[in-house]
């Protein structure tokens, strides 16, 4: 005789099925706790699904995260809009600021080129954010997209001069405006699309 379930049994909810399996789990995992077998590490890893409890048995919560996953093909295509539109700005700024982005240890608005401050005793590298490469680039407009540290890198943006030559200040202040649009287009307009597929599909959910 075969073993069947109802329609309202149990495991048949996705929720009660994770339930099980953290519950089952645990258990395995007091059960075993005085032998220590290599392999065993990988059961107590399991420990970190035991939050999720919580989520099986909210409602709101739930539908929360069902709105997230339901919310993932979406996201997907938000993304590659935000990639294509931020390689974009990328390759402009590629072309704009270029081996522009160099300054000397010794003195960073005094020497203006690398033989005059090597001979004062600096270095002359290359700022952390830059548009040399196109990785390079993608990675500072990430950060200013995240509007953490922006000033600092619009700031010796604005102070370049030339391609391998030191910063002036406010050298060009022109460029300030690839910032304005890119803050907006890049950060506010597009990357508020995530919320509102969230909010679309927590809505239809």
């Amino acid at each position: 005789m075969g073993f069947a379930m109802d329609q309202g049994s149990y495991i048949r909810d996705s929720w009660n099925q994770l339930d099980f399996f953290i519950v089952t789990s645990s258990i395995l995992d007091l059960a075993l706790a005085n032998i220590d077998i290599p392999a065993l590490k990988i059961l107590r890893l399991l420990r970190t699904l035991r939050p999720l409890r919580v989520i099986s048995h909210n409602v709101a919560m739930k539908l929360i995260v069902a709105s997230l996953f339901e919310s993932v093909g979406a996201i997907f295509n938000v993304v590659i809009v935000v990639v294509c539109v931020w390689m974009m700005f990328a390759i402009f700024a590629i072309n704009m600021f270029a081996g522009k982005m160099f300054y000397c240890t010794h003195g960073t608005y005094t020497f203006h080129d690398k033989y005059t401050c090597n001979v004062a005793g600096g270095s002359w590298v290359r700022n952390n954010s830059n548009y040399d490469d196109i990785m390079q680039a993608m990675m500072t407009l990430f950060v200013v997209a995240s509007l953490e540290g922006w000033p600092d890198i619009m700031i010796a943006t604005v102070d370049a001069t030339g391609v391998d030559k030191g910063p002036e200040i406010e050298a060009s202040v022109i460029y300030s405006v690839f910032y304005m649009i890119f803050i907006l287009i890049g950060s506010f307009f597009l990357l508020n699309f995530f919320i509102g597929v969230l909010f679309l599909k927590y809505t239809q959910a």
